[in-house]
């Protein structure tokens, strides 16, 4: 009977007024940012989006429906900026640092994975003695190794520190920008370095993107031989009220999804035979144990 009396164009607009959800019930928005870092993410080529991170944010998003899902790719200075101002902006695997804890959350991990290594030319082994583990610390207190590595880039607490104490050193190469990881591949083939920190799989990837793929090896380092400091990662969120209540959704859908195959296998196919017995059982015992009141 009200529409009756009104006009057909004001009649109209009510309408639509009604049938228009209203402003409380838009979704929230979360911009997950990515780096230039395959195989954890990859924007080009035959394996686009199947990194494992790519996989493991594919997994958050379907399950974290209450939110509307944007993706950027840019370096990682330009992350943290993005992280200080408070914005609504998540990063699907970092280690967590004292330094990151003033202005990010941190869910329960997010992946475990192989500790850093240092990645080198077989040709270049004797320069290491012929080992295949060593010391972080002792090769750059030795000041005859050049030794590359990524610049904002956190590679564990343990690790850091080392990198920390030895700031500076003229053995020490930094670099910043996109491609970090095929850059330093590229100094490392030009003999500008003689070694570069990186994960396992980042060096079977690259030397398989560039058909060298025998002239490498990784060494593994002792310090990560004491505990998992290295091996472990998360979701990082911006810390205000909004990054505190997604990352407790993010952790509800961890504690749901981290047992499946399917998040299990975005990392292993990324490893080598001999390296998944070792991957499987620091999964079961380890990292499917961690929980938010840890």
């Amino acid at each position: 009977m009200m529409f009756r009396c009104m006009p057909f164009w004001v009649a109209a607009l009510v309408l639509m007024a009604l049938s228009s959800p209203s402003p409380t019930s838009a979704k929230e928005s979360v911009t997950w940012m990515e780096a230039v870092f395959p195989p954890f993410l990859i924007q080009s080529g035959p394996n686009q989006e199947q990194g494992y991170g790519d996989l493991i944010t594919d997994i958050l998003q379907e399950h974290l429906t209450e939110y509307d899902h944007d993706e950027i790719t840019t370096n990682i200075t330009r992350h943290f900026y993005k992280f200080k101002q408070g914005e609504k902006v998540c990063s699907v695997g970092l280690y967590k640092t004292p330094e990151r804890d003033e202005f990010m959350y941190f869910s329960i991990p997010s992946f475990i994975t192989l500790p850093p290594v240092i990645i080198i030319k077989k040709s270049h082994l004797d320069k290491f003695n012929n080992q295949s583990t060593v010391s972080l610390a002792a090769v750059l207190d030795s000041k005859s190794l050049m030794i590359g590595f990524a610049k904002d880039r956190s590679y564990g607490n343990t690790l850091d520190g080392i990198l920390a104490h030895h700031k500076g050193q003229t053995n020490m190469v930094e670099i910043a920008g996109q491609e970090l990881s095929l850059n330093l591949f590229k100094m490392l083939m030009l003999d500008r370095l003689d070694g570069l920190i990186g994960l396992p799989e980042e060096a079977l990837y690259q030397a398989e993107q560039m058909g060298i793929r025998d002239q490498f090896i990784t060494l593994a380092l002792t310090e990560n031989m004491h505990n998992y400091d290295g091996w472990m990662s998360a979701v990082g969120c911006s810390k205000n009220a909004w990054g505190q209540k997604i990352i407790n959704d993010i952790n509800k859908v961890l504690l749901e999804q981290r047992p499946t195959t399917r998040y299990r296998a975005a990392y292993e196919r990324w490893l080598d035979a001999n390296s998944i017995e070792q991957y499987r059982k620091a999964y079961q015992d380890v990292f499917l144990h961690t929980t938010p009141q840890q």
